[in-house]
């Protein structure tokens, strides 16, 4: 590592900073394959079937049948569709579940390197500015396909997330009128003094709308609206096939990752596990890669209920779905942080 050592500071940044970057992106995308394969082992379960279970010992190598899959069957084309928007759509919903890993701390640190790409002091503002994004890979899907079912998905995308979104962002307002920083990692260090510092028994009201938030953003039943395969045919995504499509399926599981490793950076302790005496920055190599793995058995057991909720719970009608946002969730996230302001106010 002698070469190492002689590069000045900005180098040593860049390299570490593109290292990171590239193992989170390979630990993303494995945790996504095999996101699809744990939802179809659950379903089967849930529904007294055996699930995939011929590639591979226990079917552990279908994710890698299912790649060779999309990207050897025909990319089949309309001729009606709009052809520049059509190719465009899917990269712009797989793009910003990645962008927002970026500033997830996913650990303390392994020697001096932090184990986060990019520590930024406005995290937050950041995370919810890209997450916005996602829906606009759909609507494009659906004004692109030029046909009526993937327009309407899109349309309905368009409204879920603007009555969602809005909730979503009141939601995190109270934890960060709590902690006094927008900096994700100033969150999970001011919940590293015990169980009870989590922000999920501070805040449980915030922790519950953001649940629901999530859910609706990531277009997980109940609020799978955009593509509702009884009665929409599949939306947004149903002129697609081959790897375009596969773009949209991962798509939808990164940002099920991305909103769980917000959620548990948020509300759930990030990699602090107070219990075990791991709620300090590591200060030796095990230390640090246990951190790692407290916080993705975590997302792991986020990505668990996403998955069970799909499969036990009816989808709303459209009109519930607008009205659990509008009409209940908007007004207590609101009073939420009305309450938290004067308390800490009163407090004060």
């Amino acid at each position: 590592m002698d070469w190492l050592n002689q590069l000045n500071p900005t180098q040593q940044f860049v390299i570490f900073s593109a290292v990171k970057a590239l193992v989170a992106v390979v630990v993303l995308l494995s945790i996504v394959a095999y996101t699809v394969l744990a939802e179809r082992k659950i379903c089967a379960a849930i529904q007294d079937r055996i699930g995939p279970n011929r590639a591979g010992p226990w079917g552990l190598l279908q994710p890698a049948a299912d790649a060779i899959k999309a990207f050897l069957k025909e990319d089949f084309i309309p001729a009606h569709v709009r052809k520049v928007y059509f190719w465009l759509a899917p990269a712009l919903a797989m793009t910003p579940a990645l962008l927002t890993i970026a500033v997830i701390p996913f650990g303390s640190q392994l020697g001096a390197q932090k184990m986060v790409i990019a520590d930024l002091n406005v995290g937050v503002l950041y995370t919810f500015g890209i997450v916005s994004l996602g829906v606009y890979g759909i609507v494009l899907a659906g004004y692109a396909a030029n046909s009526k079912y993937p327009f309407l998905g899109g349309i309905r995308a368009s409204a879920q997330m603007i009555s969602y979104e809005i909730a979503m962002g009141l939601s995190v307002i109270p934890v960060f009128l709590l902690v006094g920083s927008l900096n994700l990692s100033r969150v999970i260090e001011y919940q590293a003094g015990g169980l009870f510092d989590w922000l999920v028994f501070k805040q449980p009201l915030a922790f519950a709308i953001f649940v629901a938030a999530a859910f609706a953003e990531t277009n997980r039943l109940p609020f799978d609206l955009p593509e509702a395969e009884q009665e929409l045919a599949g939306g947004y995504n149903v002129e697609y096939s081959a790897i375009k499509f596969a773009m949209f399926f991962l798509g939808e599981y990164a940002n099920m990752v991305a909103a769980s490793a917000l959620m548990v950076t948020l509300f759930l302790g990030g990699w602090t596990l107070p219990w075990a005496g791991l709620n300090q920055p590591a200060a030796t190599l095990a230390g640090g890669l246990a951190h790692v793995g407290i916080f993705l058995a975590k997302v792991l057991g986020v990505l668990v209920v996403f998955i069970w909720v799909r499969w036990m719970w009816p989808r709303f009608r459209y009109d519930q779905l607008m009205d659990l946002g509008w009409k209940r969730l908007l007004p207590l996230a609101l009073a939420n942080v009305l309450f938290t302001a004067t308390f800490l106010w009163a407090r004060a």
